[in-house]
């Protein structure tokens, strides 16, 4: 009965892994191409996809559009 735990918590972690590795992956400045390359990584393995996305993708995100008027506090 133990064992089941372990596995659902396992699959837990590695689903919101993914989601936010998938999030990190779109917000990039990649082209469509190469994002849709490392979300299919990242589904097909997702711990050694989501750590070779860390390692090795970019390191920023898109800049969100910013203007004179949007910036009133």
């Amino acid at each position: 009965m133990q064992i089941t735990y372990l596995w659902i918590f396992l699959a837990v972690i590695a689903l919101l892994l993914d989601l936010w590795v998938i999030n990190s992956v779109w917000r990039s400045d990649n082209a469509s191409g190469s994002k849709a390359g490392w979300t299919a990584l990242v589904l097909l393995l997702p711990f050694v996809g989501a750590a070779i996305w860390g390692v090795s993708g970019p390191r920023g995100v898109a800049k969100a559009p910013s203007s004179a008027e949007h910036s009133k506090g």
